[in-house]
């Protein structure tokens, strides 16, 4: 399967920047917000403590009892021992899926500072690497960052604008960027499309999944 049709089958964009991957031998969901249906997780990431990421009413609702969560440490809430906490440079391998935690921060507004070791995902799926770019702006990190799809704000205020976006998408160099983080709370749904007009990949916009 080709990256482009990996993404259109298995990634299930679920509103804003709620994401479910539905891996062969595993599910994994990041930031899981506002859900809708109840499909079980074997992991759980969450990018930072905003109550739009991290959503305990959520997780709970799609966990099982070998779940595994991962976050940043202020990202435990009541989550007990399914909790691992993970640092900006570190990854670590939860059964059949490898996670490396990146860090997301605004250069340009105070939402989400660096100190607080906040959080994008590079999640590797049935051999296809993922990076959830979090809550963030263009930071040299994204330079370092080797990936297939890339999952990308767009909506601005709180993290990048579309224009933004288009350069992130540039220094990461995946082969298929898809755009997030827009709709609710900031942005519109047409600035997925305006992205993918801008961008210099290849762009999939996802509709949301119910």
């Amino acid at each position: 399967m080709d990256v482009e049709s990996f993404v259109k089958e298995k990634i299930k964009w679920l509103g804003h920047a709620a994401f479910r991957i539905e891996g062969d031998k595993a599910t994994v969901y990041i930031d899981p917000w506002k859900l809708k249906g109840d499909v079980p997780a074997d992991v759980v990431l969450i990018t930072h403590s905003h109550y739009d990421h991290l959503s305990e009413s959520d997780v709970k609702k799609i966990s099982k009892p070998s779940t595994v969560i991962a976050g940043p440490p202020d990202c435990k809430a009541g989550f007990g021992a399914a909790f691992k906490a993970i640092s900006p440079g570190e990854s670590r391998t939860i059964g059949d899926i490898t996670v490396e935690a990146v860090p997301a921060y605004n250069t340009d507004k105070q939402f989400h500072p660096k100190k607080n070791n906040w959080l994008g995902f590079i999640v590797t799926v049935d051999g296809v690497r993922i990076y959830h770019a979090g809550d963030t702006d263009v930071i040299p990190e994204m330079s370092d960052v080797k990936t297939d799809v890339v999952l990308l704000p767009v909506g601005g205020t709180y993290t990048m604008t579309v224009a933004q976006a288009v350069e992130a998408a540039s220094r990461i160099g995946a082969k298929v960027a898809v755009p997030m983080h827009c709709g609710e709370v900031a942005g519109s749904l047409n600035d997925r499309h305006a992205f993918k007009s801008a961008a210099g990949v290849p762009v999939v916009v996802l509709e949301i999944t119910k």
